[in-house]
């Protein structure tokens, strides 16, 4: 007699106010990029970013707290979405590592060239508080990236020690924020000019350990 199989376990769903959570978040920090496409992070202002996402500028305080919980809120879900923008890139070419490195950074230099963010920061002064956020004062951002990018890379290089993909992923991602915020040239040789550098050493960490 065939035993009967448990039930596979209810995905989990968001509860309503969490959903609405996510909503308003999503809403506030997408308004904030729309208006940076037309000025500087300096010229816009807290009442601006509310307005702009049809709410009270007293909600917009309550969810976020302060002018830099915001920033840093909106810096840290752009750094987010910009490591899933280079994943299906680096498992696309996990039979080439070097490959691999080159089709991660065109893709994320090609996506953050108009970005808000980056036109915020290269643009000049006004940009400042946000750059300061990715770099001097990044450690969130540089964490999360990190983090997330590793976890990428150990997914892909399964038998690879994680130690040496750990390095790999913080010099990957400091290298990006360098090349996105002082751009050298167009993403694609910038791209190859990164892969040419790292790549030979990402080839011994993943061949060697397969070998």
């Amino acid at each position: 007699m065939i035993a009967a199989m448990a039930p596979t376990p209810a995905r989990q769903r968001p509860t309503y106010a969490e959903a609405a959570k996510t909503l308003l978040r999503d809403t506030l920090l997408d308004a904030a990029g729309d208006l940076m496409r037309e000025r500087g992070w300096a010229e816009v202002t807290m009442a601006d970013v509310a307005a702009a996402a049809g709410v009270s500028r007293q909600t917009l305080y309550h969810e976020f707290g302060s002018r830099s919980d915001f920033a840093q809120a909106y810096v840290l879900r752009e750094a987010d979405r910009f490591v899933s923008s280079v994943e299906a890139a680096l498992r696309s070419h996990a039979a080439d590592p070097r490959g691999a490195l080159v089709a991660a950074f065109e893709v994320f230099l090609a996506a953050a060239e108009g970005h808000p963010l980056m036109r915020a920061i290269v643009s000049g002064d006004d940009g400042d508080e946000l750059l300061a956020l990715v770099t001097s004062r990044g450690g969130p951002v540089l964490g999360l990236a990190t983090d997330r990018l590793a976890a990428v890379l150990e997914g892909i290089w399964t038998e690879v020690d994680p130690t040496p993909i750990r390095l790999v992923a913080d010099c990957m991602v400091r290298l990006a924020i360098s090349h996105a915020t002082l751009p050298a040239g167009p993403p694609q040789p910038s791209a190859a000019a990164v892969a040419e550098v790292l790549g030979p050493y990402l080839d011994q960490v993943v061949r060697g350990t397969a070998g």
